[in-house]
């Protein structure tokens, strides 16, 4: 039969460990990480006060505020985005199956005929296949661990401890007009 007029069918097997041999690793494309608005308005809105006593620490002082590279709400709402590459894999049964590896691996990790041991989960969109969490390439010894970016990574540790530092002057203030109410 001509495998492409009649291509072979492929299986999402849920897991939550599949061994098999590694038939084919595709072509990968980009996907992005989801920013839940409460989140980012919680952070944003921390380290909005500090941005405002340092705006007014340094119009006292007459420097200027230096208000360095800031990133747009529309750009830290969109996300970080990762690579997600297909791999497909004959299980021992003969079963050929689906599944997605979400972020970066060395690119020698994963030859074709390698025999792996793979930890998948399903993800929430039940219409993709299930998620790589670990692949042991019990061929080379190696185990894999893909990594995705987070939201706390997208949103980067400067603004993250803006937002900590705000959220310590909230308290602060709430704290002081309590003790003199």
């Amino acid at each position: 039969m001509d495998g492409e007029l009649f291509p072979e069918r492929v299986a999402w097997r849920p897991g939550p460990v599949i061994t098999g041999h590694v038939v084919r690793l595709m072509e990968g494309y980009s996907r992005e990480v989801r920013v839940g608005q409460p989140v980012l308005v919680a952070v944003l809105g921390t380290a909005a006060v500090v941005r405002v006593v340092l705006a007014l620490f340094a119009s006292m002082l007459r420097a200027g505020a230096g208000a360095g590279a800031r990133r747009k709400w529309k750009e830290l709402r969109k996300g970080p985005e990762f690579l997600v590459t297909p791999l497909r894999l004959r299980d021992g049964s003969g079963v050929l199956c689906e599944m997605e590896i979400h972020g970066h691996l060395p690119q020698s990790a994963l030859e074709p005929a390698d025999h792996v041991q793979v930890t998948v989960r399903s993800q929430k969109d039940a219409g993709l296949a299930p998620r790589v969490e670990r692949i042991v390439n019990l061929t080379t010894g190696q185990l894999l661990t893909p990594r995705t970016p987070t939201l706390w990574s997208h949103l980067g540790p400067a603004l993250l401890l803006q937002a900590a530092v705000g959220l310590l002057l909230i308290g602060a203030l709430v704290a002081w007009l309590a003790l003199a109410g």
